[in-house]
């Protein structure tokens, strides 16, 4: 498979025939890397002390988790999609930053305190956060037909995510493995302190980072536009506001975005309450990336034959019916299981589709920015409006806690039932008001 997708991306002067199997290298680091720790972070934030975890309030997980993220995604634009489209390298911006940001969050992986988790929390956003938009763009400077390449050089990044989430639960969270028909086919008892063993994804994360960093210091040269018309990049990719489909893909958007970002926040915690045991849930949450998988291998098609509109309509019509199964009460824990496959769908389908679009829409000079203005608006304001959103539906749901003294929960049916509405908005705002502004354009020099 990795020498098909060798050849799949001609040599452009930018390294040897293996460029495909070096971009997607890239890709499986660039995503084993969040997988690794993302999916568990909010069971152990959330859980309580005495079980292991640090007992922060939803309010404080929606600050570490959104807020961060939006620090990072607005401080992109400016400090790196500038740097990469105008100064430096992109893989050398990229080696950078993940260097920096393996060694913060292994240093995460040690506090206990709000304050410090929050703002390292920050710090490893802006450094990180940059790196997904760059290496989008790094990877759509050296293919001739993104349409048909980008997925299948993408879909090792859900296969990082995937392995990542499988072997870190085998290895450090369970004892006596045995075979099972169940993803990942090995399964055995916990280990004592299960949920205490969480935190260690963080230090695995870091270390998977460093080594990225790294490994980018490798990667086919890609050289910024220095002779460009406009010398502030960032600033001329805005002006993708005067696309009306651009528009309508901000504001769409902005409703996917925080209900993405909760999926991570509450699905860990979620599926431990319906029973599933912690040592599962990265395996349970990974069913999503296996059908990312697929879903990537038949975007390129997707979107030839039924052109961005109704791509993007299938990703939220994704976001809706997920969030309707989770919240319909009495449903076997394996239907529920099954259905985090629908994830892969809301990735590829929408954010996949919004990332190749926006490469299209935007011209050879500011590419790396207008990717990092994508991810201003939409990593920016998602996260933080998703922070702010799952607070204020832990208020409103609020139950007590089982046994006396115990933590209060959430009334997940009517938790779920709020996001599966907001998806369903945005889908059919999709359905109704997107058009595409993407007009042929003549074959460009690579240099």
């Amino acid at each position: 498979m990795t020498a098909d997708i060798a050849a799949m991306l001609p040599d452009r002067g930018a390294g040897p025939r293996w460029l495909g199997a070096r971009l997607s290298i890239m890709m499986f680091l660039q995503y084993a890397l969040p997988g690794i720790w993302v999916p568990v972070l909010g069971r152990y934030l959330l859980a309580p002390q005495a079980e292991g975890g640090l007992g922060f309030s939803n309010a404080e997980l929606g600050l570490v988790m959104g807020l961060a993220a939006t620090i990072g995604a607005l401080a992109a634009p400016l400090l790196v999609g500038q740097i990469a489209d105008r100064w430096f390298s992109t893989e050398r911006v990229m080696g950078v930053m993940l260097i920096a940001a393996g060694i913060i969050i292994y240093v995460t992986a040690s506090q206990t305190e709000f304050g410090p988790w929050l703002i390292l929390s920050i710090a490893y956003a802006i450094v990180y956060t940059p790196t997904m938009m760059l290496s989008n763009s790094l990877a759509f400077a050296h293919m001739t037909d993104p349409d048909r390449q980008f997925p299948r050089v993408r879909v090792w990044g859900t296969l990082g995510w995937v392995v990542v989430a499988w072997v870190f639960p085998m290895v450090w969270l369970q004892t006596g493995l045995g075979f099972t028909w169940k993803p990942p086919f090995l399964a055995g008892s916990e280990v004592a302190g299960v949920t205490s063993r969480l935190v260690d994804a963080l230090r695995a994360a870091g270390i998977i980072a460093v080594c990225y960093g790294l490994y980018c210091l490798t990667l086919p040269n890609t050289p910024p536009k220095r002779k460009a018309a406009v010398p502030w990049a960032f600033l001329k990719a805005f002006g993708l506001f005067r696309k009306p489909s651009f528009v309508v893909l901000m504001v769409t958007g902005l409703l996917f975005l925080p209900i993405h970002q909760i999926y991570f926040m509450q699905t860990g915690t979620f599926l431990s309450r319906i029973g599933l045991r912690d040592a599962d849930i990265l395996p349970a949450m990974s069913l999503g990336q296996i059908g990312e998988i697929f879903m990537m291998i038949v975007l390129g098609m997707m979107l030839k034959r039924l052109g961005f509109r109704w791509v993007l309509v299938i990703g939220g019509a994704a976001y809706f019916l997920r969030y309707l199964i989770f919240g319909t009460p009495g449903l076997p824990v394996g239907v529920v299981v099954a259905s985090q496959s629908l994830h892969g769908v809301c990735f590829a389908c929408f954010l996949a589709a919004s990332y190749i679009y926006v490469d299209h829409l935007a011209e050879a000079d500011i590419r790396h920015s207008a990717q990092q203005v994508f991810g201003l608006v939409i990593g920016g304001g998602g996260p933080i409006l998703g922070g702010w959103l799952n607070g204020r539906l832990a208020r409103w749901f609020a139950v007590a806690g089982i046994e006396p003294g115990a933590p209060a929960g959430i009334d997940y049916v009517a938790f779920w039932y709020v996001l599966a509405a907001i998806g369903l908005v945005a889908t059919l705002g999709l359905a109704l008001f997107f058009r595409s502004d993407i007009k042929a354009k003549a074959p460009e020099d690579p240099a």
